[in-house]
């Protein structure tokens, strides 16, 4: 008796039952048996990049004559039905799988010539016409397929990036300014140390997530080039000699970004160093981004016994005991994200060494893995933003009377009245608890004209006005 749930699909392995409803096949089906790890599927635009990747190669083949117009125009179809969101849940294999993601490539290819078999005319499981090996996958194996679509999968998303990392850019920047007549005390060694504005910290903190972004956009564009047409070695076998430039160029147009062949196949299909480079770019940021994340905690934290220079805006209660208390939520959730990505950066570092001879068989942990950390920094990093340092205000009184109170007053004090007498008041300062400035108008040791001069914040902390200032 025929089971109507099922439908009978065959692979040189033999028959397996199919889902009747599944637009997957034979292959897809095996690996959804054999892989049952973690319930994690490849990011919606990964599936996206594949299926523009199998789209580009249809029509390439189209334009070489090695497709019939009748079998290309389907697969064309069905891709498009899928880039618009149909079937993606069809895309079935866990992350976690095979080497090379045999099974992923298997997965697609199946879908699209499932669909195209319905397109024709013809059921599910029916590749007479369009078959998922010869023509869906026609000039491609999974050596070529899989990382061409990682980098194609990236490429897409990275823009994603790139706008939470300027957003971020741009508040601190407008806290920079916002903060530019805050004076305060350093610290150094967690100890204080010689004067400082608040908006000069802040420019700093703008400055390091510039120069990490300019690396990231470096280590992206070595994503660019692609080894498709390369096949399973690098060789190029079974593939038309125009198809690697003409698919290229077809993929390019579909995406808007600039892809183009690598120039040598075999080094790129044997090398995962791009997606290392540009693992290390995400790593660099969220460790630099991680310590001014840090930093905002720190110098938020009290209210009332901490260093409290400013306020973070609250956005839930701290604690389910304490009543009143608020924490610093989003810097405690972008720390934790940071760390997140650093951990995928060393999954993906030993990947990368594990390649052997002449394929890097650990790809689809590897494209999780990029896929996820970039995902959850553009996510983080846009809410972090938006709920955090947008809203920060600062404490003028607390920056200021660190300012007057820190040790570090000493070292201005030291061209002024002598190194002796500060190292004196500096003592005294730390016993009776009163500020150096405070002791000097006690001991008048500098007229209040003469304070004004010296404790000019801008003169204090801008070394082209302290320099000014000795000429004259």
């Amino acid at each position: 008796m025929t089971d109507k749930n099922f439908r009978i699909e065959k692979d040189s392995l033999g028959e397996l039952k199919v889902p009747a409803d599944a637009y997957y096949g034979v292959q897809a089906a095996r690996a959804v048996a054999n892989f049952p790890i973690s319930g994690l599927r490849p990011h919606e635009i990964f599936i996206r990049a594949y299926v523009i990747m199998k789209r580009s190669a249809a029509v390439v083949h189209k334009n070489l004559k090695m497709l019939t117009d009748e079998q290309a125009d389907a697969i064309i179809k069905a891709a498009d039905e899928m880039l618009k969101g149909e079937r993606l849940d069809h895309i079935v294999v866990d992350v976690y799988q095979a080497g090379a993601g045999t099974s992923t490539n298997m997965n697609v290819n199946e879908v699209l010539a499932n669909r195209a078999a319905e397109i024709l005319g013809l059921k599910r499981g029916d590749y007479s016409k369009v078959h998922p090996n010869d023509h869906v996958n026609m000039a491609q194996s999974t050596n070529d397929t899989y990382p061409g679509t990682m980098r194609i999968g990236l490429s897409m998303k990275f823009p994603d990036l790139l706008k939470a990392i300027d957003y971020c850019i741009a508040s601190f920047e407008k806290k920079a300014k916002e903060f530019d007549d805050v004076i305060k005390s350093a610290r150094t060694h967690l100890q204080d140390a010689v004067p400082i504005r608040l908006g000069q910290e802040f420019s700093g903190y703008t400055s390091i997530l510039k120069r990490c972004r300019a690396r990231l956009v470096e280590a992206e564009l070595g994503l660019r080039q692609l080894n498709l047409g390369a096949t399973a070695a690098g060789t190029g076998m079974n593939a038309h000699p125009d198809y690697r430039k003409l698919v290229a160029a077809e993929i390019s147009k579909k995406t808007g970004i600039e892809f183009h062949p690598a120039e040598n196949l075999i080094e790129v299909t044997q090398s995962l160093g791009d997606f290392l480079y540009y693992s290390s770019a995400l790593r660099l940021f969220a460790l630099e981004f991680g310590k001014i994340v840090s930093d905002i905690r720190l110098l938020s934290c009290g209210p009332r016994t901490g260093l409290a220079e400013f306020n973070l805006p609250p956005v839930q209660p701290g604690s389910s005991i304490m009543p009143g208390k608020v924490n610093p939520s989003m810097a405690e959730m972008m720390n934790q994200v940071c760390y997140q990505v650093v951990g995928f950066d060393t999954t993906v570092a030993y990947s990368a060494h594990a390649g052997q001879m002449d394929l890097n068989v650990m790809m689809p942990v590897v494209n999780y893995n990029l896929q996820q950390a970039t995902h959850i920094l553009a996510t983080s990093i846009t809410v972090f933003t938006e709920k955090c340092i947008d809203g920060i205000t600062v404490n003028r009184d607390r920056c200021q009377y660190y300012f007057e109170a820190s040790v570090g007053m000493a070292t201005i004090m030291n061209q002024h009245i002598g190194y002796a007498n500060a190292a004196e008041l500096a003592k005294e300062s730390v016993k009776s608890g009163k500020t150096i400035v405070e002791l000097i108008r006690e001991k008048k040791l500098l007229t209040e004209a003469q304070l004004k001069e010296i404790l000019d914040p801008m003169k204090l902390t801008d070394p082209d006005l302290q320099s000014i200032s000795k000429k004259k």
